[in-house]
């Protein structure tokens, strides 16, 4: 008996936040670097593969957790420019795993249930072909939904994303598409990932696990620039927990009632401040008339 003691108070406390979180209004793109499958291997004296097999087993969990919580867009970060560098074996197995994840996304029935279109976002050219032919697979056979976007940024750097925009429009000034004047942030944005007119949104809020407070080029132009809310924990990506989700919307929320009071207050000081400088006008003038 004792043993479910913990475990029934999870799922209460689960419930609870739920409901809080359910409140209140939700982030329309979170964003999250999974960090901490090495490391969670390592801890179960496991191979590297294994850690990454059950980190993309939580993946799902927050793809649903993510949906029914009414969250629009969802962009994880699988593998990063720096990536490369890892051993060849861990690239590999990586790659088959993504691959399959893929695969397994176009004939899952909750992916039509949930409408969910997928972008693969990065320089793809330098993945492996079966790799890519995955990507364009499941691009192909989600392109007509809109109710709920996963991108997965694989193969991704955030300065690299800014550079290959700026070349874009660069040569499209060169070549008389584009004038100079008319760059606008929504210019750039548009020719970021993915490409064509799906430009992401601007991050709401940003999630890493692990342990590590940095954001790691990761999203900049879309997270930087909204000044998001960021939530780290501890734990491993393995280990995340939808309270760990739910603790994380929470934070969201948090930011923008402070934001909204904030906004309020100062509304409150103009007005004050307006109240003033009418009263001391009306003052003026009936000293003029007199």
């Amino acid at each position: 008996m004792l043993k479910r003691i913990p475990g029934i108070a999870y799922k209460g406390y689960e419930r609870l936040l739920t409901q809080e979180v359910k409140n209140e209004k939700v982030p329309r793109h979170v964003a999250i670097i999974m960090d901490g499958n090495r490391r969670y291997a390592r801890k179960l004296g496991q191979i590297t593969s294994y850690g990454h097999a059950r980190g993309a087993d939580v993946t799902e969990n927050v793809m649903e957790w993510a949906c029914s919580l009414g969250i629009e867009y969802l962009t994880i970060y699988a593998f990063s420019t720096e990536n490369f560098n890892r051993n060849d074996d861990e690239k590999d197995k990586l790659f088959d795993l993504i691959r399959v994840k893929f695969d397994e996304i176009v004939v899952d029935e909750r992916t039509h249930e949930r409408k969910m279109r997928v972008h693969a976002i990065g320089d793809i050219d330098k993945l492996p072909e079966s790799l890519k032919e995955s990507i364009k697979n499941v691009e192909l056979v989600t392109s007509e939904y809109d109710n709920f976007v996963l991108n997965v940024a694989i193969a991704y750097g955030g300065r690299q994303e800014i550079i290959q925009a700026v070349k874009e429009i660069a040569f499209k000034v060169e070549s008389e598409e584009l004038e100079p004047e008319d760059i606008t942030e929504e210019t750039i944005s548009d020719h970021l990932y993915p490409s064509g007119n799906s430009a992401l949104p601007d991050v709401d809020l940003i999630i890493r696990t692990g342990g590590d407070e940095r954001v790691s080029n990761f999203l900049p132009w879309q997270a930087n620039g909204n000044e998001c809310a960021a939530y780290f924990c501890a734990p491993f990506w393995p280990e995340f927990r939808k309270i760990d989700f739910l603790r994380s919307i929470r934070v969201y929320q948090a930011r923008m009632r402070e934001k909204n009071q904030h906004t309020t207050i100062r509304a409150a000081h103009f007005l004050k401040a307006l109240g003033k400088a009418e009263i001391e006008e009306v003052r003026h003038h009936s000293k003029d008339c007199n």
